[in-house]
């Protein structure tokens, strides 16, 4: 049973780290949220009618097609109600759709805010208070409790590694869950500078 259930961390473990390093940021990012940072500069521009805080979040090869969108979304809003809802959210989907396309990642329509990584919210928190502080601490505590807690675990088998066949594996399943965990953490470290997933260009 203890044997299933350190093959089933391995696999867990492997599974978790190959997301993080090879799915590419932005597809976990919160810019398809109507309440993220794209849609709410995009309500600010509706509301004041100048487009300017939208166009940073994308390339400027799309910059026509956005203002034609923006143009159309302000003549058919102030037509009442109902149809400023429709011209809103259409222009909030194409505005995310072309945002989306320009960092090579997928648009599977506008998610709401349950949807967003609690870590990317501590984020967006830091960002509005001006203090990093607080995000540090909670992503440094989880890691340095990772890495804590395989240390104990490999550590502890590692003491009897040679009692036996079946000790020795043991021992070997903790090894390789943690070097590849402190390796995997390692990797994202080092590519924590690029912008919404390896080899993109940067906005």
């Amino acid at each position: 049973m203890k044997r299933k259930q350190i093959t089933a961390g391995i696999i867990t473990t492997f599974l978790f780290l190959m997301t993080a390093i090879l799915v590419p940021e932005a597809v976990r990012a919160h810019c398809d949220t109507l309440e993220g940072p794209v849609v709410q500069d995009a309500r600010t521009a509706l509301e004041s009618g100048d487009i300017t805080p939208v166009l940073k979040w994308i390339r400027a090869d799309d910059e026509k097609a956005i203002r034609a969108a923006f143009a159309q979304t302000l003549a058919v809003r102030s037509k009442g109600a109902e149809a400023k809802g429709l011209a809103d959210l259409y222009f909030f989907e194409t505005l995310v759709r072309i945002h989306r396309a320009g960092e090579g990642a997928p648009y599977t329509g506008l998610k709401s805010a349950d949807t967003v990584d609690a870590a990317v919210v501590l984020a967006d928190q830091a960002l509005e208070a001006g203090n990093v502080d607080h995000l540090v601490t909670i992503l440094t505590g989880a890691m340095a409790e990772g890495i804590r807690s395989r240390f104990q675990e490999t550590l502890e088998s590692r003491k009897h590694a040679n009692d036996s066949v079946g000790a020795g594996r043991e021992f070997v399943e903790h090894y390789v869950v943690f070097t590849h965990y402190v390796e995997g953490l390692h990797g994202l470290i080092k590519g924590g500078t690029a912008h919404h997933g390896a080899g993109e260009e940067k906005h």
